[in-house]
């Protein structure tokens, strides 16, 4: 097979490449509501997958998601891990467990078939890993390569998380760091470490099964995945959800530190210009933050972490369990979503 750069075929990677926040959300809210008595929830409440109702299972609801992206990284099988593991998590952000798959792809002519073999292999290594199998799927000739998944998933009706439900005295956990997006861009400029793009990769292929499994057994209020929209985006509609204003504690938030340096230099994501100027409007920052930590703020993450709001003592056992950082608290509603305390 011939060495193939597949970060060189696309503009934009990963979750960086999702369609700016503002542009999206006039689509959607111009769309009619469609119902069912079975669907208990749907896109209207930005959770992170569909719920519905399982009418011959009394105690069970299915869970259904479905993301695909242009490649982040050189590597076929390793972009096939880290678009399998992004996919796989909005189930865990629901609380479910994953069982089926279906492959979506799109793979330009002038690629070798290895390659796609790979990609697919690299998919099937990280459901296999959650426990599910893929049963098929769908594929396309297309100049740009994309890959990604559709995944089924189920949960205990009584068990489903949903991203709003936060309560005022809550503690934020949050299960891996920030700053993949712009590692991935200083990738593609050919000036990331090779120690910076490792731990990019590292953070991108794990899945989040261990953290959900972790949290089972605790009361979660509310929980999602930091994805395209970055950490406050998705903390927003967390926010936004439970009426409350989330306050974040700076020092306490991860970030993998080349991701800093790299912000500096001018090394961002166009998905982060374009998370900052729809959703700084809704944040208060302490003036002591430096640019580049406000950056990676609004970073789009690919395959990001959990963000878990439970009650103190819950949060306080999950994180001394597992080693996860407490990064924030619920608070009433104040005149901002998200608070950022240096």
């Amino acid at each position: 097979m011939s060495d193939v750069r597949l970060t060189q075929m696309v503009k934009t990677s990963g979750c960086a490449a999702k369609l700016p926040p503002a542009a999206l959300q006039q689509v959607l809210e111009s769309l009619p509501v469609m119902t069912d008595e079975n669907l208990v929830a749907g896109f209207e409440g930005n959770d992170d997958a569909l719920v519905y109702d399982l009418p011959y299972e009394k105690n069970m609801v299915m869970l259904q998601t479905v993301d695909f992206f242009p490649p982040m990284v050189d590597d076929p099988y390793t972009f096939g891990q880290v678009a399998a593991a992004n996919a796989l998590s909005d189930i865990y952000a629901m609380g479910g467990e994953v069982k089926v798959a279906l492959n979506l792809v799109c793979f330009p002519a002038c690629l070798e078939l290895p390659v796609l073999k790979d990609i697919l292999l690299g998919g099937q290594n990280k459901v296999a890993e959650a426990g599910g199998v893929i049963s098929g799927g769908h594929t396309i000739s297309d100049p740009t390569p994309k890959y990604g998944l559709s995944v089924t998933g189920f949960a205990r009706k009584d068990k489903v998380w949903s991203n709003s439900g936060a309560a005022e005295g809550d503690l934020l956990v949050l299960t891996k760091p920030l700053g993949v997006g712009i590692i991935n861009t200083a990738v593609k400029a050919g000036l990331a470490s090779e120690i910076a793009a490792k731990k990019a990769i590292d953070s991108m292929t794990r899945l989040n099964r261990k953290a959900r499994d972790a949290a089972v057994p605790f009361s979660v209020h509310a929980a999602t995945d930091i994805t395209g929209f970055s950490l406050i985006g998705h903390a927003r509609e967390m926010a936004e959800g439970s009426h409350a204003t989330l306050t974040l504690f700076a020092p306490s938030i991860p970030i993998i530190e080349e991701a800093l340096e790299y912000s500096a230099m001018g090394l961002n994501p166009e998905g982060l210009y374009n998370n900052r100027e729809y959703l700084e409007q809704h944040v208060k920052s302490s003036p002591s933050l430096s640019t580049a930590f406000q950056d990676v703020l609004f970073d789009p993450q690919t395959s990001g972490g959990l963000l878990l709001s439970m009650s103190e003592s819950d949060a306080v056992e999950y994180s001394r369990a597992t080693g996860f950082p407490i990064i924030g608290q619920v608070t009433r509603k104040k005149d901002h979503f998200i608070e950022i305390a240096g």
